[in-house]
């Protein structure tokens, strides 16, 4: 509009004037332009750059978890409560299914069982006071053969997340080998190989599902070993993995100790399938941690124990048995104090009440009656017969100073062997006792503690006073030389609540008297509270600590000794008697 209005000449005189003012008018504008083309480019550049941070950050922390996942990451606390920890997360059916088909084809599939005969097996002996619910219940039994075969295993465990139950002998009483989540059993029941005897060591290394019973008879037929012997011996059928885990004991504890005083070393396979060794062959080390004490009494919680060195023992030349009776608790146990102070050492000193002894009397199972009163075993033994026969002397004198009613010395093998007889058997006259003196739906609480030997007498009597108030039928006995006792209780299955409170009752006197919720039979499921009772929470946190260290994902034998789920099954798994 302006330009229209300029004459010819003038536009032709302002033309430079017009290119410059255009000129200017275009730099003003070229300059407008160009900010606002920086502040595009800014702003992209910053979205750009915020885009590709957000990208590069997902991908390294991608990088980072995936390997900060391989690191161990632990709370600085050196125990672990209960409440820090969410419950675990398990492999689902599908991944237990996929697990097991791998098991099968890294191991081979003859060694998996899921029959129903199989599973029923691995859920109940008759002495436990639970079975496992049907969500509960094993999916599939694999027998492993060897070290490698159990590695495999954990680690295709491990990498499906999925519970793994070591199983071998089946004897266990408490519930350690027993299911509460919907698992894998590991039976090492044949890895039962004894792989080498060491007599001048007197040492020996077995597998896992060596019989204790098995050993001794595979050196009593070998020439040049037939004095040696496995001096723990626990119930009849166990295994030395199960021995290990439970830290069991048995009649011959009281000379040679429990199975932790038996053992060298441990070959074991942690969660993840990593093979450990404890130590080597020599007898005394100062070298490193003491794993092998860390994995005997365990219970499977922390490694399943695949090989073992133990120690052996020489056999006496020379053993004879005596019967002593006394008409109280107290001065029966006060002779075994007497006898110990002498510097005696017996072969086994077993004690039966006077319940168990008129359990003993009605079983027409042995050809003496004896008195219901107390009653100690004692297995006497040396280097022959007339140090045998001089140790019997000291024995009559210390027990008539304690008021000895009767005393009974084996005058031949056969009739030592008759004479012991009402010991060894007694638990199978005492089920007869319960099916027909008691109700023939009878049921047999097995339970046992342990105190000092200076409480013993206290405490049965203790309990014994907590049991008649009660009307409840029971019988006491135990390994008197190292204070262990069984308290045996029967019951109809309407009384399982009530006998379930008197068992807690008994593990309180138990401790009053300065004494332990368990000698010999472990933890398991059922002891799990008397264990705090017992140790305190710190200490079971500091247990746990350990637990989570070594088996983070709680796959192992979960649920045994001590709680590691905040949503604990175990409840409802008693609830299934």
């Amino acid at each position: 509009m302006i330009l229209s209005r300029v004459p010819p000449k003038q536009f032709i005189k302002r033309h430079g004037q017009l290119n410059r003012h255009f000129g200017s008018v275009r730099f003003q504008n070229s300059k407008k332009l160009t900010s606002n083309g920086y502040q595009f480019k800014l702003i992209a550049s910053i979205a750009g750059s915020f885009t590709l941070g957000s990208i590069i950050g997902f991908i390294l922390s991608r990088q980072w978890n995936s390997h900060s996942s391989k690191l161990q990451r632990f709370p600085l606390g050196s125990t672990t409560p209960l409440n820090q920890l969410d419950s675990p997360q398990y492999g689902s059916s599908q991944d237990l299914e996929k697990c097991i088909r791998e098991i099968g084809q890294a191991i081979g599939e003859a060694k998996i069982v899921s029959t129903a005969a199989a599973i029923n097996y691995h859920t109940e002996n008759g002495f436990n006071i639970g079975k496992p619910l049907p969500e509960q219940r094993p999916r599939s039994v694999v027998y492993v053969e060897s070290t490698e075969d159990v590695s495999q295993l954990m680690k295709l465990a491990t990498k499906y997340r999925i519970p793994v139950v070591p199983f071998s002998g089946g004897t266990c009483l408490e519930g350690s080998t027993y299911s509460t989540r919907e698992c894998i059993i590991v039976n090492t029941s044949r890895m039962n190989q004894v792989v080498q005897v060491f007599p001048d060591d007197l040492d020996a290394i077995v597998q896992a599902g060596v019989g204790w019973q098995q050993l001794n008879e595979y050196l009593s037929r070998e020439p040049g070993l037939e004095n040696l012997m496995l001096g723990c011996d626990c119930g009849p059928g166990a295994h030395i993995c199960g021995m290990i885990n439970t830290n069991a004991s048995g009649i011959g504890a009281t000379r040679y100790g429990s199975m932790g005083a038996n053992i060298i070393s441990v070959k074991a396979v942690l969660p993840d399938g990593t093979i450990i060794k404890t130590k080597r062959r020599p007898r005394k080390t100062s070298a490193g941690y003491n794993l092998t004490g860390l994995l005997v009494g365990s219970e499977g919680t922390l490694a399943i124990v695949t090989e073992a060195t133990v120690k052996l023992q020489v056999r006496q030349p020379y053993e004879t048995v005596a019967v002593v009776q006394f008409p109280t608790l107290s001065d029966s146990v006060q002779a075994v104090s007497d006898l110990f102070k002498k510097g005696f050492q017996f072969n086994a000193v077993e004690m039966l009440d006077a319940k168990t002894m008129e359990c003993v009397n009605k079983s027409n199972q042995i050809s003496r009656t004896y008195a219901n009163v107390p009653t100690l075993f004692f297995r006497i033994a040396g280097l022959n017969k007339t140090v045998v026969n001089e140790y019997v002397k000291e024995l009559r004198k210390i027990a008539k100073l304690n008021n000895c009613t009767k005393i009974e010395a084996a005058r031949s093998a056969e009739e030592a062997k008759e004479l012991f007889a009402a010991r060894k058997n007694v638990l199978y006259m005492m089920l007869n006792y319960g099916f027909n003196e008691v109700h023939e739906e009878a049921k047999m609480w097995i339970t046992d503690f342990a105190v000092p030997i200076s409480k013993m007498a206290s405490t049965l009597e203790s309990v014994s006073r907590l049991l008649d108030s009660h009307s409840l039928h029971y019988m006491a006995l135990g390994h008197v030389g190292d204070g262990n006792f069984h308290c045996d209780i029967f019951y109809r299955p309407d009384q399982y609540q009530l006998v379930k409170r008197v068992v807690q009752q008994m593990n309180k006197i138990t401790l009053d008297h300065e004494g332990t919720c368990s000698g010999e039979h472990g933890v398991g499921l059922s002891k799990r509270d008397f264990l705090q009772d017992e140790l305190g929470e710190d200490t079971i946190e500091f247990m746990r600590k350990i637990k989570i260290s070594v088996d983070p994902l709680r796959i192992l034998n979960p649920d045994k000794m001590i709680r590691i789920d905040p949503r604990d099954p175990v409840d409802e798994y008693l609830k299934n008697f």
